[in-house]
Order: C-alpha cells, then sequence, then structure tokens
C-alpha cells in the first residue's frame, strides 16, 4: 500500500470519527433540548396553575372585600337612621321639658324618679309624705334609733342646664350659667333645710339634684354643708343611702348623745337668728335709747346747775355777812360755783363720746 493510500485511509477513519463524535453531541443536544423542553412544559403547567389558583384567591378576596362595603354602607346607613331617630327623640324629649318646665309636674317627674330609685328598698324602711314642723317632705328613710332621714327631690330651672348642654355654648356663657344653675341649687338646699327636726330627724338631710345640675355644683356643697344638707344626683341616690345607713348602723352614737347633737344644732341655729334679729333690730333701739339717756343726763345736768344757782344767790341774799363780803369776791364765787356746774353736765357728753 502506497504512502498516498494510507493517508487516505487514515484521512477517512478521522472523517468518520468526527462524524460520529458530532452524531453523539447532536444526539446529546436532542436529548438535553427535549429534557428542557418537558421541563419548560411542566414549569408552564405549574405557572398555569398557580395563575388560575391566585386568580381564585384574587377573586375570592374581591368578593370578600365586596360583601365588607356591602355591610359596612348597610352599617353606616343604619347609624344614620339612628342618629335621625336619636336627633328626633332628643327634641322631642327637649319639647316635653319644654312643655313641663316651671310647672308643678316637674317636680312630680323628680318625685318619680326618686321614687324608682328608692323602691329597691324594703317598704318599712322609706316613709312618704312625712310631716316636719308642719311642712311635708316626699320622701325619709327610718333610721337604727327611730329617727327618720329627709330625703327631697328638687329640680332646678332646666332652661340654664339646656343651654350648657349644647356644644356650640361659648366658655363665658357657660361659666355664667354655671354658676346661675348653681344659685338655683342652693335655694333648694335652703328649702330643704327646713325638714331638719331635731326631734324626730337625723340631723341632716338629702337634697336629689339632677345629674346636669350636680356636674355643675362647686360652692353649693360647702353651702349645703353649712345648712346640714348633703346634695346628690339622682344616679347616686341610692349608694349614698345605703352609705349612710350603713355608717349609722355601725356608728351610731348612742340615743342622748344623738339628742344633744341635735339639741346643739338647733340651739346654734336659733342663736344664729337671735344674732341676726339682735343686729338689725334692737342695736338702733339701743343706740336711739343712749341718745335718750344722753340728752337726759345733759337737761337734768343743766337743771341741777340752775337749782344750785338759785340755791346760792338765796343764800347769799340771806347772809348776815352779806355786807362784809366784797361784790366781786361774791361775783367770783357764783362764777366759780357756775364753772363747777358746766364741768358736771359736760361729763355725760364726753362719757358719750367715749361710748362706740
Amino acid at each position: 500500500m502506497s504512502l498516498t493510500e494510507l493517508l487516505f485511509a487514515l484521512l477517512l477513519v478521522l472523517i468518520m470519527g468526527g462524524v460520529a463524535a458530532a452524531v453523539a453531541l447532536v444526539a446529546g443536544v436532542a436529548r438535553r433540548s427535549d429534557a428542557q423542553a418537558r421541563e419548560l412544559a411542566d414549569l408552564r403547567g405549574a405557572l398555569a396553575a398557580a395563575g388560575q389558583g391566585h386568580d381564585s384567591s384574587a377573586a375570592d378576596v374581591r368578593e370578600r372585600l365586596i360583601a365588607t362595603q356591602s355591610a359596612f354602607e348597610a352599617m353606616r346607613a343604619a347609624l344614620a337612621s339612628r342618629e335621625r331617630v336619636d336627633d328626633e327623640a332628643r327634641q322631642s324629649l327637649r319639647k316635653l321639658e319644654a312643655v313641663i318646665a316651671g310647672s308643678s309636674t316637674r317636680g312630680v317627674a323628680g318625685e318619680n324618679i326618686l321614687e324608682e330609685a328608692l323602691r329597691h328598698l324594703p317598704p318599712e324602711m322609706v316613709v312618704r309624705n312625712h310631716h316636719v314642723r308642719g311642712k311635708v317632705v316626699e320622701f325619709a328613710i327610718r333610721m337604727p334609733g327611730g329617727k327618720v332621714m329627709p330625703i327631697d327631690s328638687k329640680w332646678p330651672s332646666s332652661s340654664a342646664l339646656a343651654e350648657l348642654a349644647e356644644a356650640a355654648c361659648p366658655p363665658e356663657r357657660q361659666v355664667v350659667l354655671a354658676q346661675q344653675a348653681e344659685r338655683e341649687v342652693e335655694k333648694r338646699v335652703r328649702e330643704v333645710a327646713q325638714y331638719i327636726d331635731p326631734n324626730t330627724t337625723t340631723p341632716w338631710a338629702l337634697a336629689s339634684v339632677p345629674d346636669a345640675a350636680y356636674m355643675v355644683c362647686r360652692h353649693a356643697f360647702a353651702e349645703a354643708h353649712r345648712q346640714h344638707v348633703i346634695i346628690v344626683g339622682y344616679s347616686m341616690t341610692m349608694p349614698y343611702l345605703l352609705a349612710l345607713y350603713q355608717m349609722h348602723l355601725q356608728f351610731g352614737r348612742t340615743v342622748d348623745l344623738d339628742n344633744l347633737q341635735a339639741a346643739l344644732m338647733d340651739i346654734d341655729r336659733q342663736l344664729t337668728a337671735l344674732d341676726d334679729a339682735l343686729e338689725n333690730r334692737l342695736e338702733k333701739a339701743v343706740k336711739m335709747l343712749s341718745n335718750v339717756f344722753d340728752d337726759g343726763k345733759r337737761i337734768t345736768s343743766r337743771i341741777r346747775g340752775s337749782v344750785h344757782g338759785i340755791q346760792t344767790s338765796e343764800h347769799l341774799a340771806s347772809s348776815p355777812l352779806r355786807g362784809q363780803v366784797p361784790d366781786g369776791e361774791a361775783d367770783r364765787g357764783r362764777g366759780a360755783q357756775h364753772s363747777l356746774l358746766l364741768l358736771e353736765a359736760e361729763e355725760p357728753q364726753s362719757a358719750a363720746a367715749g361710748r362706740p
């Protein structure tokens, strides 16, 4: 075999090996392409499934949001309707209050509120229309020992309270209205203080007022304390009653000491009234009597001086030594006597000037 044939055979072998390698490479690439195609198909299927799930979840969330929005709109409509109903009820209540304001019906309404609060107590504890010093108190609580505690419902003027409840009321106006309502409460407190009788009632009484009036009270509590009256709101009447009853039951004094305390309170009240009477009535009368007394003293002193002057003149006229006494000496004696009488007459005036 020649060299050329050998080279051709070798080249042919190389070509066949290259073709075989190329075929193997193409087959590998084809297999990888098929695997990648399958993976891509699987991924596409997974993405499609995930997209369907996401679409279903989004649709579910969208439906829930729509349902929530519908419920919220329904709730808003219900609240708006309820607000209209509340406004109508508030207006009706104000009209009703305006109708009963200033009449006896308002007091009856307060009595009904107090009656509703007291109906939970045992019947034997509550006394209705109790007579105290010729007056009738609406309710009274029978305390241990036989005495009763007066309770009266007082409804002050509602115009000031209604104006205070308005949101558009300026602060300066609120202060004026609060003072007006508090003065009305103090006036009612003085009325309740008349129901205290040391012989038949406790040393204190209870004044039940609307909660709105109770909230504006500041100085009225101190004034009520001086009058031996406790101010409470309608909503706090029952807790105050139970607390006072329990304290009286647990820490109550003996009957004699209770009577002594009540008598001392009555004495203090009577002394205050007597002091006012003395200051307003007797002081002027005493001053007038003092002035009349001073005027009388001055007049009597002048009369006494005139009498002494007459007596001195008569004595000198009837004296046997009249001729022996010089006229100048006699005049000086009469002048000295007259000066003494004038000093004696001026003494009451000095005493009156030094008197307060």
